[in-house]
């Protein structure tokens, strides 16, 4: 080794210079250790915050993810609060919380459950609408169709309970608007048949009306045929003529009367020949009478008979007519027989009628 290099053979002079230099040695080391100590101090806390940073991420991340989750689970219980009931507050509940959710997907989901929810409320309350509808005009077919259509698009699951219900409602107006239409078919059958029954009875009665009326006709006309008789019998009459009384018509009779005037000749004083002779032929029998001639003056005027016909209702004479003629007479008779009110009184009243001279 060399001598030199060893401290106790130094001078004081090398001594002193290799104790400075050896604190500057030593001070430099020690700046070394030091700086070298507080960079790696530095490090560990830069490390440290760092940790920090990702420990306090991750504590956030996971508030963020439990937010999430939550605000989730808080759409899905008010959406399904809305499906059950839905109202407009329920829904605008789940559209409010809907606005919290940040997952794009899930929130597109919720969105779309929104929508679904409010268009099932507008065909539930679509269906509702025309079953109500239908129920105030049950006679109305086509109203019927149209809340079958409505009711049959209620397809969810949620709408099925309203949907049982709107079609029970449907068939109970249905059976009740079918049982009407048949009982209003019966009650148009059963009027029909009165009104038929009813028909047959007033033929019926008319027919004894027009039965009971030719009787009394035929009574008239034996009246008024004995009266012609006992007329031309007492008239005498100038001249040549003849006179043809109406033909009666009735559901039992027929009736002619003739007149026939004979011929009277006069000269000078000498007498007159006057032949009047009546026939009668009735549903009844035939009357005849002639009249022999009689002698008399021509030149005296004959007398001028008027015919007072009349048709009385129980026993009261409430038609009359002054008539020329037993022919005028017997039409006016006629007429007034075969009136309708003479007609209709003679259902509940007793009708007559006769002739009388004037």
């Amino acid at each position: 080794m060399n001598k030199n290099l060893n401290p106790l053979n130094w001078t004081r002079k090398q001594q002193i210079i290799g104790g400075a230099v050896a604190i500057v040695l030593i001070g430099g080391v020690t700046t070394g250790v030091v700086n070298h100590a507080n960079h790696q101090a530095k490090e560990r806390k830069i490390e440290a915050l760092k940790n920090k940073k990702i420990k306090l991420c991750k504590v956030r991340a996971e508030k963020a993810r439990n937010l999430e989750k939550t605000n989730e689970a808080d759409s899905k219980k008010l959406l399904d609060i809305a499906e059950k009931t839905p109202i407009d507050k329920s829904i605008k509940l789940a559209e409010d919380s809907i606005l919290k959710v940040k997952n794009a997907e899930v929130k597109k989901a919720f969105d779309n459950q929104v929508v679904g929810i409010k268009n099932r409320v507008k065909l539930e309350n679509e269906a509702k609408t025309v079953v109500s509808n239908y129920q105030k005009d049950a006679m109305n077919q086509d109203k019927y169709k149209t809340a079958q259509q409505a009711i049959s698009k209620l397809t969810s699951s949620y709408s099925r309970g309203l949907k049982d219900s709107l079609n029970k409602q449907l068939a109970t107006s249905k059976k009740q608007a079918d049982d009407a239409t048949k009982a209003q078919q019966a009650k148009s059958a059963s009027d029909s048949k009165a009104k038929t029954s009813d028909t047959n009875k007033q033929q019926s009665g008319s027919t004894e009306a027009t039965n009971d009326n030719s009787n009394n006709v035929n009574v008239a006309s034996n009246t008024q045929n004995t009266a012609n008789n006992d007329v031309a019998s007492g008239s005498n009459s100038y001249g040549g003529g003849s006179q043809n009384n109406y033909s009666q018509g009735g559901s039992n009779t027929s009736q002619n009367n003739t007149n026939s005037g004979s011929s009277n000749q006069g000269q000078g004083n000498s007498g007159q020949n006057n032949s009047n002779s009546n026939t009668n032929t009735g549903g009844n029998g035939s009357n005849s009478n002639n009249n022999g001639s009689n002698g008399g003056n021509s030149s005296q005027p004959s007398h001028v008979t008027k015919y007072l016909a009349w048709v009385s209702v129980d026993g009261v004479r409430t038609y009359t007519q002054l008539c020329n003629s037993v022919a005028e007479a017997n039409s006016w008779t006629y007429g007034i027989l075969h009136s309708q009110e003479i007609i209709n009184l003679s259902f509940d009243h007793t009708i007559g009628n006769g002739l009388d001279n004037v």
